[in-house]
């Protein structure tokens, strides 16, 4: 895998519903994923049974909800979801963009 991500030499992956990723990068133990997210578009509240999340808001905003607690983010703001919480968010503007943080790596996205 190359070192470095430049952003313009990876096209964005969509998932239907308003939303799309690019693989920043991985390794075994640590992923990084940009997901972009239109107005409304919905991650839908989940767990995982082995990852480790962080979700860093890059741009817009989101309101995101970890173990049943709801919070509004903005840009530079965060949610912390460790495995096994349940954890989710909407994007409350038009290309809003995380940065997903997991450990280990998912390896379900890399099929």
């Amino acid at each position: 895998m190359n070192p470095f991500f430049i952003a313009d030499d990876h096209p964005w992956e969509n998932l239907g519903d308003g939303i799309k990723r690019k693989i920043v990068g991985y390794t075994d133990e640590l992923m990084a994923v940009h997901l972009n997210f239109d107005k409304g578009a919905i991650g839908y509240v989940h767990a995982h049974e082995i990852h480790d999340q962080i979700g860093y808001v890059i741009r817009g905003s989101f309101e995101a909800e970890v173990d049943g607690k709801k919070q509004v983010l903005k840009a530079g703001d965060a949610y912390i979801a460790r495995k096994h919480l349940m954890h989710g968010a909407v994007a409350l503007e038009h290309d809003s963009v995380l940065l997903d943080m997991f450990s280990p790596a998912r390896e379900d996205f890399l099929k």
